[in-house]
């Protein structure tokens, strides 16, 4: 796998709960974290005193987070009115010649910042509040 385009890296949004996805607008930056919880079973049977590691138990998690130019265009709307009434939404991740996750995420933080001589800009992150799917690309 070589090289790959950033701007390739899409968050996508589930604009109507019955799978109208379209792309965040305005992001210029993303990011997408995949963690998994160790269950530790070490006891004093375990073999020279080393950790050991339940397989496959543990808590898995995703976190996904952008930040962009504030474009008052419909995909912000939604991610604002989806953050506020504190729901759970399908979103989709796009990582290119990796794959495609979706599945449902909560919106855990909207920020918003403006500099007088700049754009105004925002942030968002996102926990993952299901299962997941992936399709590799």
């Amino acid at each position: 796998m070589g090289a790959q385009n950033g701007k390739d890296l899409l968050i996508k949004m589930d604009m109507d709960g019955a799978g109208a996805f379209v792309t965040v607008a305005g992001l210029r930056a993303t990011r997408l974290t995949f963690n998994a919880e160790t269950v530790d079973v070490t006891n004093l049977d375990s073999a020279g005193g080393w950790r050991e590691l339940l397989a496959g138990a543990g808590v898995k998690s995703a976190a996904i987070s952008g930040s962009g130019v504030f474009r008052d265009a419909e995909s912000d709307a939604r991610v604002r009115q989806t953050f506020f009434a504190g729901e759970v939404a399908g979103f989709r991740v796009v990582v290119p010649d990796f794959g495609l996750i979706e599945g449902p995420f909560q919106v855990t933080s909207v920020e918003y910042a403006g500099s007088h001589n700049g754009e105004a800009t925002y942030s968002l992150s996102l926990a993952s509040a299901g299962a997941l799917g992936f399709e590799a690309l």
